[in-house]
């Protein structure tokens, strides 16, 4: 395989975690909570990252593509600590800026918004959650960039 065909893989495959995201958002009605928006934002990057790389010759920026993937890992594992009670999840898990609305405001903010939590599992396969499924897909999407790191042009 290519360099220019992993490259491309990696970047799809980021794009086909966002895509499968937004899926369950939106047409799941499913509603992230702060660490799942978390988790998307290195996919965000990599898929933008694949695009340069693909322009750019050399080693950097399928390097950066792994350090994206790895810190989705990343926070997909806090995550999924979580979710099993290994540790505390973030104290602001759903709430918003605040800053400069009225009492009335801020009721009708919270009113509106879904309570999400991030230490409920809201899905799940073969016993793994989102976040779970996160860390391994993101593991594989890092090791094919690192080896698209290595390819000569």
């Amino acid at each position: 395989m290519t360099r220019h065909t992993m490259i491309i893989l990696a970047a799809l495959g980021s794009l086909a975690v966002l895509m499968g995201a937004y899926g369950f958002q939106y047409l799941g009605e499913m509603a992230p909570c702060k660490l799942c928006y978390w988790q998307r934002y290195p996919h965000m990057a990599a898929v933008f990252i694949g695009l340069f790389a693909l322009m750019v010759p050399g080693r950097a920026l399928p390097r950066l593509g792994a350090l994206a993937a790895f810190t989705s890992a990343a926070i997909g594992f806090y995550h999924t600590g979580v979710e099993k009670t290994w540790w505390e999840g973030p104290d602001t898990c759903t709430s918003g800026p605040v800053g400069g609305l009225s009492a009335s405001e801020l009721l009708d903010q919270i009113m509106a918004a879904p309570l999400v939590r991030c230490d409920e599992v809201a899905w799940q396969m073969f016993g793994l959650s989102m976040a779970s499924w996160n860390v391994v897909v993101s593991l594989l999407l890092a090791a094919l960039w690192l080896m698209a790191a290595r390819r000569r042009s």
